[in-house]
């Protein structure tokens, strides 16, 4: 399991640790001058610059990528200035509690994140709260849920569903022989996308027919060389279970490597366009495509009715699934890779 490191309170805003990845570019932080709505708590009418922050688990993922743009369009579109941070890897919970730390410094009316460890950041998602900071989920959940305001994400367990279905549709009267390229150990993501894959796929996690699994970090060289070393002990392998795309990649790489391409069915989840492009390409069977742009889009707008009027978002919105593929199975409704390009988190 991941280490929760404690969280302790402290008097006074520290500096962000090395952790942090701090993006402040001309394109992310968006001046807000004369475009500001009123304090809706206070009544008084005076303009004011709502500013938001974005706190995603890397700055390199081009989920995230997409997310921290359309975050800063949304802003932008707002009136809002968007400061975007980021922790340096998936599971760098001191570098998004330091971000965090840093917002609250920063006096921001709201923190969208994308938490990296759905426990071990509730410390300082409560001490935001306390400082009447609205804090949002975007993409995980936290565990707790209600840790946070509200919650704008996929349905997780219903992607990994999607995905196993597929997979073993594809496999037909096959015997399945599956690997698992996970993604980071403690992850509340990682487990729902796991275990749905496995509801989809008709098997338990003890079974048999899993030949192999391993954890990746969401990380495409990481993948690479876990696939490399899991085909090592075994090339008696006809699909493979990733996490998300980078790791389709690197699964991909390392079956390719081994002359395996036509044995092993891959499915993978984001929906990204490059992932839609490889579908259409044959390098994985198909993705369940999400919509990051969506989560931001709504994220920002929240924030800024909260430090307009003061209004709350509550609980969870699924922003939604959509299976890709150009080989369609009976009884998984799917879109075709043109469709697929055309609304590439959208």
């Amino acid at each position: 399991m991941a280490h929760h490191h404690p969280l302790r309170r402290r008097s006074r805003p520290r500096r962000p640790r090395q952790g942090v990845t701090l993006l402040l570019a001309g394109t992310l932080l968006l001046a807000a001058a004369g475009c500001g709505g009123s304090q809706g708590a206070s009544g008084d009418g005076e303009h004011r610059k709502v500013t938001i922050g974005l706190v995603t688990k890397t700055e390199t993922n081009p989920f995230f990528v997409t997310m921290r743009k359309a975050a800063a369009a949304a802003a932008k579109k707002n009136g809002a200035e968007l400061i975007a941070l980021a922790g340096k890897f998936d599971g760098d919970n001191e570098g998004q509690v330091a971000a965090v730390e840093s917002l609250i410094a920063r006096h921001v009316q709201g923190i969208l994140i994308t938490p990296s460890n759905t426990t071990g950041i509730l410390g300082v998602i409560a001490e935001a709260r306390r400082a009447g900071i609205l804090v949002i989920a975007l993409d995980t959940a936290t565990d707790p849920a209600d840790a946070v305001d509200a919650t704008y994400a996929t349905d997780n367990a219903e992607a990994g569903r999607l995905q196993g279905a597929y997979v073993r549709a594809v496999l037909a009267d096959r015997p399945p022989e599956l690997i698992m390229l996970d993604g980071t150990e403690g992850s509340s993501v990682s487990q729902q996308r796991h275990d749905g894959f496995l509801k989809g796929f008709g098997i338990e996690n003890d079974s048999p027919a899993i030949r192999g699994r391993a954890n990746t970090n969401g990380d495409r060289n990481v993948a690479q060389t876990a696939t490399e070393n899991l085909l090592q002990r075994t090339t008696h392998v006809n699909s493979a279970y990733t996490i998300n795309e980078p790791v389709a990649d690197g699964t991909s790489a390392a079956i390719a490597a081994r002359g395996l391409t036509r044995q092993v069915t891959i499915g993978t989840i984001d929906g990204g366009c490059h992932g839609v492009r490889a579908v259409r390409a044959g390098t994985y069977a198909a993705t369940v495509m999400q919509f990051p742009v969506r989560m931001a889009d709504d994220g920002v707008a929240a924030v800024t009715e909260f430090a307009r009027s003061g209004k709350k978002p509550v609980g969870f919105t699924d922003t939604g699934t959509q299976l890709i593929t150009d080989k369609p199975v009976r009884g998984l409704a799917s879109r075709n890779t043109d469709w697929g390009l055309r609304h590439c988190w959208g």
